[in-house]
């Protein structure tokens, strides 16, 4: 994958509990199968309780109509993500598909936008107006409608959105309008 990354720490003391460690990679870049977007999925066991971590790069992009091309980029990786069969002991899980885990935790740059333009997410911003912010996040839009990650839960939000900052600022792109930064709308 390029420009995917993910890396699971684990505390010293759980260290002799893990096992069945095992990695899957699907692409959805250029034609739907190049690295430069998709997922890297680790999967593991904790005593007892299977782990899944999805480290994500979805497809990009602020016309209206992207957030579908951003759903079937994850219906994509729930499809074929597939982890290799591990020989364990008789009472130990090894979940091949991501939904076979008892827990998944989905991160990484999933590029969901928020559906406002530029100067009304601003104002929100900066009113620290989360709550009118996230009702415009395409990304719970799409799960209130039951287009992607029904019945999954996403931790409470309560600061401003990180995407996009200039490089080495807390302003974001499109504020001071330099000729060469595009202007794009704040978003999580």
């Amino acid at each position: 994958m390029v420009g995917i990354f993910i890396t699971i720490w684990v505390r010293s003391e759980l260290r002799d509990h893990v096992k069945n460690m095992k990695v899957s990679c699907v692409g959805r870049g250029l034609m739907g199968y190049l690295g430069n977007k998709g997922s890297i999925s680790v999967s593991m066991l904790v005593h007892q309780t299977s782990f899944c971590f999805i480290c994500t790069h979805l497809t990009s992009g602020q016309k209206e109509g992207d957030e579908l091309r951003r759903n079937s980029d994850v219906m994509e990786i729930l499809k074929k993500t597939r982890f290799p069969r591990v020989h364990s002991e008789a009472n130990e899980k090894s979940p091949e598909t991501i939904l076979q885990h008892d827990r998944i935790i989905w991160l990484g740059d999933l590029n969901y936008r928020i559906a406002l333009s530029y100067r009304s997410a601003k104002a929100l911003v900066e009113m620290q107006n989360w709550r009118a912010l996230l009702e415009n996040d395409q990304l719970r839009i799409e799960q209130k409608r039951g287009r992607v990650f029904k019945g999954w839960h996403e931790g409470k939000i309560y600061f401003p959105p990180t995407y996009k900052y200039s490089t080495n600022s807390d302003r974001y792109t499109g504020d001071a309008m330099h000729p060469k930064e595009k202007c794009r709308t704040p978003a999580w």
